[in-house]
């Protein structure tokens, strides 16, 4: 038979005919279901990516002449395939927003435009380590915290000395009488050994105080100094006493020895006769008197992205000025990612410790962003000549604390709901003030 020889001497690569006679190098292969050149078959299966395993079959066994590839090589060209198939298929897009929250596009964290992104196998980070916009936590910064916190503890054990004082309480003038007699044992402050000791007293929530003289060079100070708080008997039970144990410096700021409180007037003494007390003076760096309260409102538009805080009034502020009052007014700052986007402003309210605002403050804030930006509220008081002074402060946001953290979250459960709220004010921090001011 020729006509077999010269078929046998010239195998076509791609010849899929059926027969029994195929070219020795060629795997046997099941007939195909229709006379289909290999070469459309292999074009099918790229359009289904899942089965690409099949596709990788029929491109191997395309050529006759050349040998099986491995199983394991054959795997891990499959999973490159679809790999590829499936970044190229995939798409983001970031939704449109307003043209007046464009601002927050550029201070949000990093963080946030990247994780709708999808990287592939190829860019898969490790469980254990999460990025941040921050950077990676370092534990050494809380072992040094911790050390402090201990070292701060052992302080407020130390021995700050005792103080002797009396109380009594003229029912004819309704008025307290209060006398620092003397104080024992105090630390020493100045390199010599001594210490310029003198006391502050409050008579809480006012915010009047009285001052005993300087006694130079001693730790054993005698003050023999009364001092009279008009109050009626009636509101005793509500009021605390106050004592701050200074040591004078006549180049720098004074250094605070330490302090007593008494919370219950009734309770410590019988107040129709004077009654003579010891207390122990307890360890502390800044007087913990209180700097006052604010009263404000909040509320939240979601459709809109307006938040709107409604400054009502503040009372018992701290004293700032000579005549024993302060010209307050009240700024509220936006932060975001520690950067301050807008800061607002009251009116100044003069010669007063209890002022009335009722002044609206807007801000435009897009509902995807509130969990990234925060309130520093901070009651200032004016001073026509100088810096204006900062009387006390208090911070809103998801990442606040206390009542500032709830507050937040009172707002944004009750939308469009004016919520209203009585805060303490506290001292400010230096890293408050680096981005305040």
């Amino acid at each position: 038979r020729p006509w077999k020889k010269k078929k046998k001497k010239n195998c076509p690569s791609l010849s899929l005919a059926p027969g029994p006679e195929q070219c020795p190098l060629q795997p046997p292969l099941s007939p195909p279901s229709s006379q289909q050149p290999a070469v459309t078959m292999a074009t099918e299966k790229v359009k289904d990516p899942m089965n690409s395993m099949g596709f990788l079959e029929a491109a191997v066994k395309i050529s006759h002449t050349s040998p099986d590839i491995p199983t394991d090589v054959q795997l891990s060209m499959r999973e490159h395939f679809l790999r590829r198939t499936q970044r190229m298929q995939r798409q983001t897009t970031e939704p449109a927003s307003s043209t007046r929250h464009n601002s927050f596009k550029r201070h949000l964290p990093r963080q946030m435009q990247v994780s709708s992104l999808d990287l592939g196998n190829d860019y898969m980070v490790d469980k254990e380590e999460k990025p941040t916009s921050i950077g990676r936590i370092q534990p050494e910064l809380y072992q040094q915290k911790a050390v402090e916190s201990e070292d701060s503890s052992k302080n407020s054990n130390k021995n700050c000395g005792t103080i002797n004082f009396s109380l009594k309480y003229d029912y004819e003038n309704e008025a307290l009488f209060v006398t620092i007699l003397k104080a024992v044992d105090l630390p020493a402050k100045d390199l010599c050994g001594t210490s310029d000791p003198y006391v502050k007293v409050y008579l809480l929530p006012d915010r009047k105080k009285f001052q005993t003289r300087v006694h130079r060079k001693t730790l054993n100070p005698t003050f023999n100094e009364s001092f009279q708080f008009p109050v009626a008997y009636d509101e005793l039970g509500a009021r605390k006493l106050h004592m701050s144990v200074f040591d004078f410096d006549r180049f720098s700021r004074h250094d605070m020895i330490g302090e007593v409180v008494l919370d219950n007037l009734f309770e410590t003494s019988d107040l129709s006769r004077e009654t003579n007390i010891w207390r122990d003076i307890q360890y502390a760096t800044s007087e913990s008197v209180d700097l006052g309260e604010i009263m404000f409102s909040l509320c939240y538009l979601p459709t809109a992205g307006r938040l709107t805080l409604t400054v009502i009034k503040c009372r018992n502020l701290k004293a700032m000025d000579i005549t024993g009052y302060s010209d307050p007014y009240v700024k509220v700052s936006l932060i975001c990612d520690g950067r301050r986007l807008k800061k607002k402003k009251t009116s100044i309210k003069k010669n007063t410790l209890n002022p009335t605002y009722n002044e609206a403050i807007i801000f435009d804030i897009p509902p995807d962003s509130m969990d990234h930006v925060s309130l520093h509220i901070s009651v200032m008081d004016y001073d026509l000549v100088g810096h204006n002074e900062i009387i006390g402060v208090m911070r809103l946001g998801c990442n606040a604390e206390g009542l500032g953290r709830d507050h937040w979250n009172e707002m944004l459960a009750y939308p469009r709901k004016p919520i209203a709220h009585w805060h303490p004010l506290l001292e400010s921090k230096k890293s408050e003030k680096e981005v305040l001011f």
